[in-house]
């Protein structure tokens, strides 16, 4: 049956309230999981400041609760949320490349309820089992902090295989997820310089290993020559001058989403033979690869969650996050045993 619940409204101008929200019984395929993490995102910047009719939240973990027909996840299943609810027949989807998908359902917590609420409807194609000794508060780090930051760097591997060092534009989450995974992927000794403005996050970057650089020294920047570049910040002068202090044959990855990029062909592409990517989210299919790595690396990668904040405590869990003096900011909910 269906379930009315006190869940946040995002009114808008940064205004949160509560007030009774109806979920549905999942239906054929879905899953109601009850929420017991969800860390913030930049992205949900939006909503919190324009307002949106959905609960949103879209890095979100929980525990499966109900059940609706054709399912085989049992009840009391812990897990995180895929925010692609993918069809799974598409052309994309029949390679893996669920990120990519062309018919999908829905985005969980920015189409469809999400992990700020204290239930989301989900298919189970798209919750991903975790086991015992992963919280709910790490497993959402297998979302964006993880799962985008590896994706990202496999798609550098696709045009760089020689890759010496790197810079990661931006110490945000998924900046720090860069960082880490980076260090995770190519041994702790490996250079990654990261750029911001933020000392509270450079320091951060910092104590993962990372060489952290002023984001307004741009001769500092450019003398680096890097073999790969991320840009997590999606700004333009960001990228423009990461793309300018690649060495040859180097490649820019863009993940995070934002301004554009002016580009001079012949200077900066043609010459020294530079590539420039994008790299959206994830796929579903290297959720088994990045939950071994959490479970190998857990205390190493749990430093990127600075804080923990109780959802009846979310106004002050946006503004702790929107003031860039943290890392990752993660919403607990209590969830029933």
């Amino acid at each position: 049956m269906s379930i009315t619940a006190p869940a946040p409204h995002f009114d808008g101008a940064g205004r949160i309230r509560v007030a009774d929200h109806v979920y549905r019984d999942p239906g054929p395929g879905e899953l109601r999981v009850r929420i017991g993490a969800n860390a913030i995102c930049g992205t949900d910047r939006k909503e919190y400041l324009e307002g949106v009719d959905i609960v949103p939240g879209h890095e979100a973990a929980g525990v499966v609760e109900a059940a609706g027909p054709a399912t085989t996840v049992p009840i009391g299943t812990r897990g995180a949320i895929y925010l692609m609810d993918y069809c799974g027949q598409c052309r994309s989807c029949a390679v893996g490349a669920t990120n990519q998908c062309s018919a999908k359902r829905q985005d969980v917590g920015q189409t469809s309820d999400g992990g700020y609420g204290p239930f989301a409807i989900v298919h189970e194609t798209n919750f991903f089992p975790v086991t015992e000794d992963v919280s709910l508060v790490a497993a959402t780090m297998l979302l964006d902090v993880m799962g985008t930051s590896t994706h990202a760097l496999r798609r550098a591997e696709l045009v760089r295989a020689d890759t010496q060092s790197v810079l990661v534009v931006g110490a945000g989450p998924i900046g720090l997820g860069l960082v880490a995974m980076t260090k995770v992927r190519y041994g702790h000794d490996f250079p990654v310089y990261v750029s911001d403005v933020s000392e509270f996050r450079l320091d951060l970057a910092d104590r993962l290993g990372a060489r952290p650089v002023d984001a307004r020294d741009e001769a500092g920047i450019l003398a680096l020559q890097p073999d790969v570049a991320f840009d997590s910040s999606g700004r333009t002068v960001a990228r423009e001058t990461a793309l300018r202090s690649l060495s040859q044959r180097g490649a820019l990855i863009c993940v995070g989403h934002g301004e554009g990029l002016g580009i001079d062909v012949s200077r900066d592409l043609i010459a020294p033979e530079r590539a420039v990517l994008g790299s959206e989210y994830f796929r579903y299919d290297e959720m088994p690869q990045n939950l071994q790595a959490l479970r190998d690396n857990l205390d190493y990668l749990s430093a990127i969650v600075t804080h923990t904040v109780d959802v009846t405590e979310l106004p002050a869990a946006f503004e702790l996050f929107l003031s860039g003096r943290s890392g990752k900011v993660v919403v607990t909910q209590q969830v029933p045993a």
